[in-house]
C-alpha cells in the first residue's frame, strides 16, 4: 500500500511539474515578451500652494571618476562615502532637474539644460544630456508658451538651450532673468579663460545670452523676479549664482540650482571644493550657510543635480547634512 501510494504520488508530481501547476516548475513561455528599451517620460507634475509645478529632466550628466571633480577632498573618503551610500565608487552621475512653474499668470522655466546650441560642445558631458525640449513637449508644454526663463547662473548645463544650433530662440516669447554679475562675467570679452573648459563655457554663454539681450531681466539679491519668487545670492559656483525661494499658499520651496551638486558628497561634506566653481572657497561658504538655512527653515528644496526629481529636505547630520528625498505622488493631485 505504501509503495503504491508513493508511486501514485510520484506520478502526480511528475504530471504537475509537466503541466506547470507548481509555480516553480520550469515550462515553456506562454506569453513571451521582449525587453523594453524605451526611456520613461522625463517629467513629474505636482501642486504647490496655488501654483502647479512640473519637474522636467534634461537627462543625466555623468562627471566620470569623482576624484577630479572634488580635487581637495581625500580620495579614500570620497570612495568611502559613495560605497557607504550604495553608489558606484568609480563614477559620479548628476541629474538635471529643471522646473516649470505655472502661477496662473505666467509660465516660468528655471534653467534650460544643455541644449544643442554649441554643436559637438553641447555633448561635452555625453549624449544623455540635452533632453529638455523633448521632455517639455511630452509634458504638454510648448517652448513658445514660456513667459520667463529664470537662470540660477550661466553655465552650459543651465543656459545652453536658450537657442538652437542656428542661434534661433527656443523660447521666442520669453524674457530671461539672470544676475547682472553673471551676465557681465560670462559676456565680458576680457574674461580670463582659465581652465580648458572655460573657453567653451564663455563662448556658449555669449551665444545664448546675447540672443536675448533686448529682453533681459536683472536679478537682485532679496528682490522678487516675479510675484512670489525671490532671489537669494549664493555666489562662488559662479560670481552671481542665485537660489530662488518660491512662495504660494503659505508654503515655500527653494530652487537651489547648483548650490550643491551631489546629494552625498557635498551635503555630508559641505566645505569640500568642486572643480567647476569659479571661486571654490567662496562657493563652499555659500553652500554651508544656505544649507544651514534650509535645515533651519525646513522648506522643501528642488535641487537641479540631485537624484530625480530632485525634491526633498535638508536635515542636519553631525558636521554636515543629509538629503531626505520626498516621495513622488503618482496617484492623486495631493
Amino acid at each position: 500500500m505504501t509503495l503504491e501510494r508513493r508511486a501514485l504520488f510520484g506520478g502526480a508530481v511528475g504530471l504537475a511539474l509537466g503541466s506547470g501547476l507548481f509555480p516553480g516548475a520550469p515550462r515553456g513561455a506562454l506569453a513571451a515578451a521582449p525587453f523594453r528599451r524605451d526611456v520613461p517620460p522625463g517629467w513629474y507634475r505636482f501642486p504647490f500652494g496655488e501654483y502647479e509645478a512640473t519637474v522636467v529632466s534634461d537627462g543625466r550628466l555623468p562627471l566620470g571618476k569623482p576624484e577630479p571633480a572634488f580635487p581637495a577632498a581625500p580620495p579614500g573618503e570620497i570612495l568611502g562615502l559613495l560605497r557607504d551610500n550604495f553608489l558606484p565608487p568609480d563614477e559620479a552621475t548628476l541629474e538635471q532637474n529643471t522646473l516649470v512653474l505655472n502661477t496662473g499668470r505666467q509660465l516660468i522655466l528655471f534653467d534650460t539644460g544643455m541644449g544643442d546650441s554649441m554643436g559637438a560642445d553641447s555633448r561635452m558631458f555625453g549624449p544623455t544630456t540635452g533632453r529638455l525640449l523633448a521632455n517639455l513637449r511630452v509634458a504638454g508644454i510648448q517652448p513658445e508658451q514660456i513667459d520667463l526663463v529664470v537662470l540660477s547662473h550661466a553655465h552650459c548645463d543651465h543656459c545652453w538651450a536658450l537657442v538652437d544650433a542656428e542661434g534661433k530662440l527656443n523660447f521666442p516669447n520669453a524674457q530671461v532673468a539672470l544676475s547682472e554679475a553673471d551676465l557681465r562675467y560670462w559676456t565680458d570679452d576680457g574674461n580670463k579663460r582659465g581652465p580648458a573648459f572655460m573657453t567653451a563655457f564663455i563662448d556658449g554663454a555669449k551665444k545664448n545670452l546675447s540672443a536675448y539681450r533686448d529682453r533681459m531681466v536683472m536679478v537682485r539679491d532679496g528682490a522678487e523676479v516675479a510675484p512670489g519668487i525671490t532671489a537669494i545670492a549664493t555666489p562662488g559656483h559662479t560670481v552671481g549664482h542665485m537660489c530662488y525661494a518660491i512662495s504660494s499658499g503659505g508654503k515655500t520651496m527653494v530652487y537651489s540650482g547648483d548650490l550643491a551638486h551631489h546629494h552625498i558628497l557635498l551635503l555630508q561634506r559641505p566645505l569640500w571644493e568642486f572643480s567647476f566653481d569659479t571661486d571654490p572657497k567662496q562657493s563652499a561658504q555659500s553652500r554651508s550657510r544656505m544649507l544651514d538655512r534650509l535645515a533651519t527653515d525646513k522648506h522643501e528644496v528642488l535641487s537641479y543635480h540631485f537624484p530625480w526629481p530632485g525634491l526633498g529636505h535638508v536635515v542636519r547630520a553631525g558636521q554636515g547634512y543629509n538629503w531626505i528625498a520626498e516621495p513622488m505622488n503618482l496617484t492623486s493631485r495631493g
